[in-house]
């Protein structure tokens, strides 16, 4: 993740068992209601599909294009329970017993994240990062600029955010800074996210903030591999040319089976979601090279050691 990077992690969870509308039960517990979004989003995509019915005709029974049914089958978007009661009608499931528990879901899936209240500081697109972000049970991410968001220590994360907000009042920076390590929950405690990270030297040679502040993140860094669910690999010059030239990306995987990986690439002003199983698998073949073409856990952990001591 880049500049804007954030983490949405989950105050509080709820668990749901619900019946689709084929007969078979999903689960789920994370608190977020982006996952709720991505899990209903799937039930109607399925359906959609099953019953042969595009999009344009999809979008037309609920007076929206089919980019919006594109968004809503991503749960990219928030439901509206008329839309969704709409859309069952289409696809031909009309009993009561079927549709009540995706009609709950719909529900559900409106009630704002702990991040509502930095709403104000957050695009639009990059809020879809941060629900996604809080119900991956797995994060794999190559960043070859900064060292990623959930591993940011607080004067790093200022000296980052500054960069692309240098005329925001401090209090603002704060803010910020404070969305920012809020995320950072999710590394710990029961249900603790797995973060796999692979990074290019040239994220801890260049000394944002000074020399002071570097010294913090190289500690942060040292700390946080210390953590069973953190791994850091470092991306060393010698190593030449390497499987990710394309730039940063991020694969996050849910505890779900029926929720896909989604591959995140984070750009200047958007950001470019991918979750069809081809375009997934390409990126994970593209990380495990990743991952083989690094120095080991252990040997970037030494690496890192040593960088800290020249500092």
């Amino acid at each position: 993740m880049q500049i804007a990077s954030a983490r949405a992690d989950d105050l509080g969870a709820v668990g749901v068992s619900a019946q689709s509308a084929k007969g078979r039960v999903f689960g789920f517990t994370p608190g977020s209601p982006t996952v709720l979004r991505m899990l209903l989003g799937t039930q109607l995509r399925r359906l959609r599909t099953e019953k042969g019915i595009s999009r344009d005709d999809a979008g037309y029974a609920i007076r929206a294009s089919h980019a919006k049914i594109s968004r809503l089958e991503l749960g990219q978007v928030g439901f509206k329970e008329r839309d969704v009661a709409d859309l069952l009608t289409l696809y031909g499931v009309t009993d009561e017993a079927e549709r009540a528990p995706l009609l709950g879901l719909a529900r559900q899936a409106n009630a704002p994240g702990w991040w509502h209240k930095y709403g104000d500081l957050l695009p639009s697109w990059f809020e879809v990062y941060i629900g996604l972000e809080g119900a991956a049970s797995v994060i794999r991410t190559y960043e070859n600029q900064f060292v990623p968001g959930l591993l940011q220590a607080p004067g790093y994360a200022r000296a980052v955010i500054r960069l692309a907000h240098d005329a925001a009042p401090e209090q603002e920076i704060e803010r910020r800074v404070r969305l920012r390590t809020t995320r950072q929950r999710r590394l710990e405690g029961e249900g603790a996210l797995t973060l796999w990270a692979v990074i290019d030297e040239a994220v801890v040679r260049r000394a944002l903030g000074g020399p002071e502040v570097m010294r913090e993140q190289i500690d942060h860094l040292l700390e946080m591999t210390g953590l069973r669910n953190v791994t850091v690999q470092v991306m060393p010059f010698d190593r030449g040319g390497h499987a990710a030239a394309g730039g940063p990306f991020s694969i996050l995987r849910f505890p779900e089976r029926d929720l896909p990986d989604v591959v995140y690439m984070e750009q200047l002003t958007s950001a470019l979601y991918l979750d069809k199983p081809a375009e997934s698998e390409n990126y994970m073949r593209v990380m495990d090279r990743l991952s083989i073409q690094a120095e080991s856990p252990a040997r970037s952990r030494r690496f890192l050691e040593e960088l800290r001591s020249s500092l």
